[in-house]
């Protein structure tokens, strides 16, 4: 990136993501020339007392957070770090997703995100299936932490979806609950994170093309 100084904001899910967008995404950004922040959404602002911080419930929520960050008229950009796996099905684009692959349903879905809240400084970004997705691009790395058969286990499972990102999203075999059966003790705050940073950024992107392609839009 070019020119003036200029800001983006990564509202992300829950607290893995906010690891990762913390230790592997905002330094990218930072070292394009971006000056970066992140915040994690909240599920709930009591009367008294702090937020409930993390998870997504539905548009409402994501739809309020969104419109307050971007009171904030210093901020060039707002993106998201959200799971597509278990997106609540009140957002929009969720009812109307096309038929096709699941690269095209979910930029379907983000450019709905985009039209609803019509701000052109928005612009959403949806992890396929979930982030736990490029803990499999980081099999390697994740048995070299957790040791045993790990590793050729996650590498099997890329190998058969055609990559980490098509890794389906059914309730029991989507990317985190195959990694919480193969390894039990399996810590997605932890473990994941410490995987995806060890990978590297440019090996993650090489394997995950809408990552890829979310993260080239900062570039130019």
């Amino acid at each position: 990136m070019t020119g003036a100084f200029r800001r983006v904001h990564l509202l992300v899910e829950g607290q893995t993501e906010e690891v990762v967008a913390d230790s592997v995404i905002r330094p990218h950004l930072e070292g394009l020339g971006w000056v970066t922040s992140v915040s994690l959404v909240k599920t709930k602002r009591p009367a008294a007392g702090p937020s409930h911080k993390g998870g997504i419930t539905g548009w409402a929520q994501v739809q309020r957070d969104v419109r307050l960050l971007l009171n904030d008229t210093s901020l060039d950009v707002l993106t998201t770090v959200f799971d597509y796996y278990a997106f609540p099905a009140d957002c929009p684009g969720m009812a109307d997703r096309p038929f096709g692959d699941v690269y095209e349903r979910v930029e379907h879905v983000e450019h709905r995100l985009a039209e609803a809240v019509g701000d052109p400084r928005f612009r959403p970004n949806l992890v396929i299936h979930e982030l736990e997705a490029w803990v499999f691009a980081a099999a390697e790395e994740l048995g070299q932490l957790l040791g045993g058969e790990l590793a050729a286990r996650l590498r099997d499972d890329v190998h058969r979806a055609g990559g980490p990102e098509l890794i389906n999203d059914g309730p029991a075999t989507a990317p985190s609950k195959r990694l919480l059966a193969y390894h039990p003790g399996y810590v997605k705050t932890i473990d994941g994170p410490l995987a995806v940073q060890d990978l590297g950024l440019a090996r993650l992107r090489a394997a995950c093309p809408h990552l890829d392609r979310w993260l080239g839009a900062f570039e130019g």
